[in-house]
């Protein structure tokens, strides 16, 4: 068994959550507009993504790339990417019992569904490509497959939907993205449940429209440098 299927479970589980309706004008128009920039993106960043991967590598031993398993639209699995932020050998239990705190409410109400905060497990070039989101650059290659989109809820990790009440797992009726508008408007301030609701209210109320909105504003944010 791999440390994947260790970790999330066996491969071949699908959650079975209905797909939510989309009008054909918007889903061609999202398509297209996911196409485009992710490979334009993949284009212009590749100096950036080589210096990266080269930092990665120099700092501490292991791949370059971090491979999680995530749960996209309909519950349906794919291989997320990320450049590795921690060291190879890092154990994923503190963030499970982070996330199952969080979720079944076990921290305090005021409790904030953020990263977990001075992790020794992180490398010092992890700490400085997660403040800057560089690290997700390689979610790109997501999108363009068709896995992710720009704007959608953020894919969960499976044991995280193991604790999903039935309400939650309406943000996985819909393709996740790298950006949302719970990341634009209050991540780090607020619940979990608050969160999954603004996820859930981007559902309702998609559009290409929003979908841009929701990109200006995760643009200025990063380039702000404020946190989400």
């Amino acid at each position: 068994m791999t440390d994947a299927e260790r970790t999330n479970g066996p491969r071949d589980t699908v959650l079975r959550v209905p797909v939510a309706p989309t009008a054909p004008g918007y889903r061609i128009a999202k398509r297209c507009l996911d196409v485009v920039v992710s490979s334009t993106g993949l284009v212009i960043s590749s100096p950036i993504m080589l210096v990266i991967a080269a930092a990665v590598r120099l700092e501490s031993p292991g791949p370059i790339l971090f491979r999680q398993q995530r749960l996209g639209i309909g519950g349906r699995r794919f291989t997320l990417y990320k450049f590795r932020t921690m060291h190879a050998a890092a154990d994923e239990e503190a963030h499970r019992e982070y996330v199952q705190r969080l979720i079944t409410r076990e921290e305090p109400t005021d409790a904030t569904w953020v990263p977990l905060q001075s992790d020794p497990r992180v490398t010092r070039i992890g700490g400085f490509l997660r403040r800057s989101h560089l690290d997700e650059v390689p979610q790109l290659l997501n999108v363009l497959r068709g896995e992710m989109s720009l704007v959608g809820p953020r894919p969960p990790i499976p044991y995280e939907v193991e604790l999903y009440a039935p309400w939650h797992l309406g943000r996985l009726a819909v393709t996740p993205g790298l950006t949302g508008l719970w990341q634009v408007r209050g991540w780090g301030r607020l619940s979990f449940d608050e969160g999954v609701e603004l996820d859930l209210e981007y559902i309702r109320r998609r559009s290409l429209t929003t979908d841009l909105r929701i990109l200006l504003r995760t643009a200025w944010q990063i380039s702000t440098g404020r946190q989400f």
